[in-house]
């Protein structure tokens, strides 16, 4: 694969405005909109089942002068196509041994790489393809080369597969896909990351959304891309109309998708990331056993081509990336996100404290921020969920050097409002004779100066536990985790982490969530504090308060001096990096040339790379502090927990992953 390759293929599905039975018209039509695909960057180009004749010829296609007019309408495709660069998949109609059989060609470059039969035949309400077809089952394994325009080609179940870094790619028929086990799984089993169907599904009511669920559902089961071309309007003839329904799906998720009855040649084209695929399937066993244990009914060609035209970095990709893709792009599906996570945050929490103890307290670090005001929200709705009062929650805020008046304020009106038992304790004194006992100069403020104020934190919150029979609840969050912005055996340390899971970007969504649905609106809990609208607008400020750990002096002005994203760079950033890395493999080079389409309004290309970089190298370093965190609810696909999805040498070295991003 080239470096600038990013394991991408744009797919094409057309609909084309056809003639019944005029085959020269439908050949020129079909060879038009190839012609557009592949000026729109189209790798493999799918048409609809039996295009070249149509669907709905019905007896027409025992006519000798059916067959004949597509023989030469496909020789006229074919050579035309030599001069594409896109694969064309079309629909024909093809004469083996006794039989007719509805078929699927593979063009590539003035070649006929493969005929692919139909295996499952329609045969009740309104269809009756069994009477014109038969089935490819009959053939299968005893037939492997048919004559197609006086040439030998393959002809059966059959992957095609270029070079080894492009995607496989296989072809089922229309009815195929509505079958308990369809041809595409077979295919899939035998390492086909694209399955490309040519259909002719007719229109009644509710039948979209069910084709539409069916091919998503399929491209999940199969961890595939799926593209699908149906027949159009032009089809309609008789009882029957079409719609050209055409659906692009990448493992479950719907691409793109045609708006039905167009009257004209219509096509959809979307971007498979058929790398992801690759790394979703590394991770899933279950089709390697699948493929064991139906291994004599899976058998299949492997066809030979060129290699694919794939995407680069020159290429304008038709994807959007979300900046935040841990946050989802529709408020009401935000809303309903926020919803589980807080609840999968609480019903953790409480069954921490019940297995610790019917008396068990909670113990809280409250700095004003916004990981610790989310950590105590939990507390408070968990206390609520084990029908236990407020006060069972002890809200510590531990000023220190770089605590600043308005971040003490949020976090002792956080606490009031929430009817927690409140504790405050100044650490200055007690750090500065710290540092008397071990020698250090408070003047140099250097980690030492930092760490021991969170070591000394840390302290107070467990010793605190110890004295009231209770757990110390930890605050940090999951990309906290990712970079190693904690202080080890600090506030690295507790004995449950609620935030664990939670990215920072997400953090900030479900705080805003709490405000919107438990302080205001129809689902308020008039109880869940002492003032909700007060509650709310504390919240407010401490969604507007810079990110800091406050470990250094604040300005001259008396605001916070350290800002974390100062130095680490932007969350956003961070967040889409730790996303891709771990939910998808995605290699550095490829990321950067994502993230630099998604920030590009925001961040120049050195600037993103720049914070790459960083990330690649903290992520890598400072894996020794994830390999002994405490325990904390799994929140969504992204987990860092030793214990679960990551497991990862501590003293691995980013030189690899660093010289991708520099190539």
């Amino acid at each position: 694969m080239s470096d600038k390759a990013l394991g991408m293929i744009r797919v094409a599905a057309v609909t084309p405005k056809i003639r019944l039975a005029d085959t020269k018209f439908n050949a020129r039509e079909v060879l038009r909109c190839a012609r557009k695909a592949e000026a729109a960057g189209a790798g493999v180009t799918l048409f609809p089942e039996l295009c070249l004749t149509g669907y709905s010829c019905g007896d027409l296609f025992y006519q000798e002068a059916l067959y004949r007019s597509q023989s030469d309408a496909l020789e006229e495709l074919v050579a035309e196509s030599r001069v594409l660069k896109t694969a064309l998949i079309v629909g024909v109609f093809l004469r083996v041994e006794n039989h007719l059989y509805n078929c699927a060609l593979l063009l590539q470059q003035g070649e006929i790489l493969g005929a692919v039969p139909k295996f499952f035949l329609p045969n009740t309400k309104e269809f009756y393809e069994a009477r014109w077809f038969a089935s490819g089952a009959a053939l299968a394994g005893r037939v492997k080369r048919a004559r197609v325009l006086d040439r030998e080609t393959a002809f059966g179940s059959l992957l095609f597969r270029g070079d080894a870094d492009g995607p496989a790619f296989g072809i089922e028929l229309c009815e195929d896909l509505w079958t308990p086990v369809s041809p595409g799984a077979v295919l899939s089993l035998n390492g086909a990351l694209i399955l490309f169907n040519p259909s002719a599904s007719n229109e009644v009511v509710g039948k979209p959304a069910f084709r539409r669920a069916l091919v998503q559902q399929d491209s999940a089961r199969n961890i595939c891309g799926y593209v699908y071309a149906s027949a159009g309007v032009h089809e309609s003839t008789t009882d029957l109309v079409f719609g050209g329904h055409d659906i692009i799906a990448e493992n479950g998720v719907l691409l793109a998708e045609s708006r039905l009855f167009a009257r004209e040649s219509a096509m959809i084209l979307s971007d498979i990331d058929y790398e992801k695929l690759r790394f979703e399937r590394s991770q899933t066993k279950a089709m390697a056993d699948c493929a064991a244990l139906f291994a004599a009914q899976s058998a299949c060609e492997t066809v030979p081509i060129r290699p694919l035209r794939v995407l680069t970095e020159s290429d304008e990709l038709l994807r959007i990336y979300a900046k935040t893709p841990f946050v989802p792009d529709a408020p009401a599906v935000v809303d309903e996100r926020c919803y589980e996570v807080f609840n999968i945050q609480t019903a953790g929490l409480a069954r921490r404290l019940e297995h610790a103890g019917s008396a068990t307290k909670a113990v809280v670090g409250v700095s004003g921020g916004l990981d610790s005001t989310l950590a105590l929200l939990v507390c408070a709705e968990t206390l609520k969920l084990l029908k236990r009062p407020p006060s069972d929650m002890i809200a510590v805020t531990m000023p220190g050097f770089g605590t600043t008046d308005g971040t003490r304020a949020n976090a002792l009106e956080l606490m009031r409002l929430l009817g927690a038992d409140l504790r405050e304790i100044p650490i200055s004194d007690s750090v500065l004779k710290h540092f008397a006992d071990i020698g250090h100069d408070p003047a140099v403020r250097d980690h030492t100066y930092e760490n021991a104020q969170a070591r000394e934190r840390t302290q107070i919150l467990m010793d605190t536990a110890n004295r009231e029979g209770g757990i110390v609840v930890g605050t940090g969050d999951l990309s906290e985790a990712a970079l190693g912005w904690s202080t080890y055996n600090g506030d690295h340390m507790s004995m449950y982490g609620v935030n664990a899971g939670i990215p920072k970007t997400l953090v900030r969504f479900v705080i805003a969530w709490v405000m919107e649905h438990r302080l205001a609106g129809e689902t308020e809990e008039k109880d869940f504090s002492g003032d909700n609208a007060r509650l709310g607008r504390t919240l407010k400020r401490i969604l507007d308060t810079p990110i800091s750990p406050e470990l250094l002096p604040p300005d001259a002005d008396g605001r916070i001096a350290q800002k974390t994203e100062d130095a680490l760079g932007p969350y956003i950033l961070h967040d889409f990096f730790l996303y891709y890395t771990i939910r998808f493999g995605m290699r550095p080079a490829k990321l950067l040339a994502i993230a630099a389409r998604a920030f590009a309004d925001d961040y120049d290309r050195e600037t993103i790379k720049g914070r790459l970089i960083v990330f690649y190298k903290r992520f890598f370093s400072q894996q020794f502090k994830r390999s002994c965190v405490p325990d904390g609810p799994k929140v969504g696909t992204v987990s860092l927990s030793p214990r679960g999805d990551w497991r990862m040498p501590s003293d691995a070295s980013a030189r690899s992953w660093l010289a991708d991003l520099d190539a």
